[in-house]
């Protein structure tokens, strides 16, 4: 039996307030738990209904965070996405003009910088399949065959370059391949930068490095440019293998990333 003059202490009070929100205990209940009258259990079930409005206004206010956080992540996969597509569209294009534009001119570097596209298709491609939730065995055995096929381009560089040192061979000027290696610096800084920006808003260690990866490709484009500029200039036709080398240190530098380093 209830008194109707019973006092409730403040920790007796978020008691049965507890009781009410968290194990659903009617109110009349509560009061002859606690030995109130009704009276004084409606104020403690007063405080329960601001209790139970509080987790629910916290409750929307979490949902909402979540799915504005899911949105924002979908948005950023899409970019994600959308970055890979358009380099690999790049490096596709890329293979077909490098390549008439090395044998018309018989250039190593430029030969070697489409071989260096090939493989870049195959590192985006590794990045797509990340991006889509592609287990980690698969992503690892992606990794070790671009290391392979860098590790092939920097045996062959290596080869050709010095054959072309030692023989002299002179390879003539390609306007082809000075437009394009020029259009390519700026699309591969403009890729690496977008890539990069997303990698870190995602926390994709894989994106991010892929972007490193792009903009180095963008710092080997200027130096095959250069080599084809100063060909083309002043006749240092020693400047096209000496890109060649640069190719060289650049596929090394890969194989140990991918081997070696946090890959």
């Amino acid at each position: 039996m209830s008194r109707a003059n019973a006092a409730l202490t403040p920790r007796a009070r978020l008691r049965l307030a507890w009781l009410v929100v968290e194990q659903g205990w009617p109110v009349a209940r509560a009061a002859e738990r606690y030995d109130v009258s009704c009276g004084s259990s409606r104020s403690a079930d007063r405080q329960a209904g601001s209790a139970r409005r509080g987790q629910a206004a916290v409750g929307w206010q979490t949902q909402a965070v979540t799915v504005a956080e899911d949105s924002d992540r979908k948005a950023l996969l899409r970019r994600g996405f959308a970055l890979e597509y358009a380099t690999l569209g790049w490096n596709v294009a890329g293979i077909v003009v490098l390549a008439s534009a090395a044998v018309s001119a018989q250039s190593v570097a430029l030969a070697g910088f489409g071989l260096d596209s090939l493989i870049e298709i195959g590192a985006s491609t590794v990045v797509i399949w990340e991006l889509s939730g592609t287990g980690p065995q698969r992503q690892r055995r992606g990794l070790r065959l671009i290391g392979y096929a860098f590790a092939v381009l920097a045996v062959y560089l290596l080869v050709q370059s010095t054959v072309v040192l030692a023989a002299g061979y002179h390879p003539r000027h390609s306007v082809l391949g000075i437009i394009w290696t020029s259009v390519t610096v700026a699309a591969m800084f403009a890729l690496a930068a977008g890539k990069t920006r997303t990698g870190r808003a995602l926390d994709n260690p894989m994106l991010t490095t892929e972007g490193r990866v792009t903009l180095v490709d963008g710092i080997l484009a200027a130096a095959v440019l250069a080599g084809l500029v100063v060909n083309a200039a002043l006749g240092w036709w020693q400047a096209n293998p000496a890109a060649g080398y640069v190719l060289v240190f650049y596929a090394a530098w890969e194989v140990r990333q991918i081997f070696i380093g946090d890959h």
